[in-house]
């Protein structure tokens, strides 16, 4: 079974049979632990339930919330498209432009943001290396939602393909052989023996994704802009709220910590049972 980028689903290895190192780690883990808990409880603390439905019925609240998931959906399907044979191609074949493909890959998790943004602009705005031949075929990327789509990508689909490599590279490759000694062709075994033996691996990395493009900001309102209804998801509608109102910032941002809290969760549990099965 392959292993999952979220490292919690693996089972800890017990290193001593002694009970106070393990007190004293604990100890010394309280602090970073309450600093990353104290300022998530805050957000809780200072929006009460009544007042957190009450934002929820706001109409720039749901526009956020609608674009956002509707954005970060789309941007999984793409992930997941093109995200796939990149993944089976570094995990399964070493080839002379291997280094520079994986280091393409890695750039976006290590750019700030905010380059990303003007990067993206300087490439399919209207003024940007391919925005003129795109203007010519009347279409005008930079500052709508398809922008943020391509922002959301930019940023996020890393995270599909770095836990792609991960499944597939797991899998031995006997097995698929076997599969081709028994004459299934090569997407015969690609679905029915690579994908179900990497799925948990490829979950996990649709998640992270998924996570990642909800929570993206930088990029998106340099290339995006922060349009209400059209553009402004979730986290620019908290920048914005921040100056017109709070309550509706603190709503969105209650929601954000909430979904992610949750969804993570849920998956390293799912996660955590299939290592057990497995």
């Amino acid at each position: 079974m392959a292993q999952s980028p979220l490292y919690w689903s693996q089972r800890p290895k017990v290193v001593t049979t002694t009970k106070w190192p393990e007190k004293l780690l604990q100890l010394l883990s309280l602090p970073l632990l309450m600093f990353i808990f104290l300022p998530m409880v805050a957000l809780f603390v200072r929006t009460p339930p009544e007042r957190l439905w009450a934002n929820l019925a706001s109409p720039q609240v749901l526009q956020a919330i609608g674009l956002s998931f509707g954005t970060t959906c789309i941007t999984v399907v793409i992930a997941v498209i093109l995200g796939t044979p990149v993944g089976y191609l570094l995990a399964r074949y070493d080839f002379k432009m291997r280094r520079l493909f994986d280091t393409l890959l890695d750039l976006p998790l290590v750019l700030p943001p905010a380059v990303a943004g003007v990067a993206l602009l300087m490439a399919f705005g209207r003024r940007g290396l391919l925005g003129g031949y795109l203007e010519f075929f009347g279409l005008d990327i930079a500052f709508t939602q398809f922008a943020v789509i391509l922002a959301q990508t930019f940023v996020a689909a890393p995270f599909y393909v770095k836990a792609a490599i991960l499944g597939f590279s797991n899998i031995e490759p006997e097995l698929e052989q076997a599969a081709a000694l028994d004459g299934a062709g090569h997407a015969q075994v690609f679905r029915f023996i690579t994908i179900p033996l990497s799925w948990t691996a490829l979950l996990s990395g649709m998640v992270m994704t998924w996570a990642r493009a909800l929570g993206e900001f930088g990029a998106t309102i340099i290339f995006a802009g922060n349009y209400p209804g059209r553009t402004q998801t979730m986290p620019l509608a908290i920048y914005l709220g921040f100056e017109m109102d709070l309550d509706v910032a603190l709503t969105l941002a209650v929601i954000l910590v909430g979904l992610s809290f949750m969804i993570l969760m849920v998956v390293k549990g799912f996660l955590h049972h299939e290592v057990r099965q497995g």
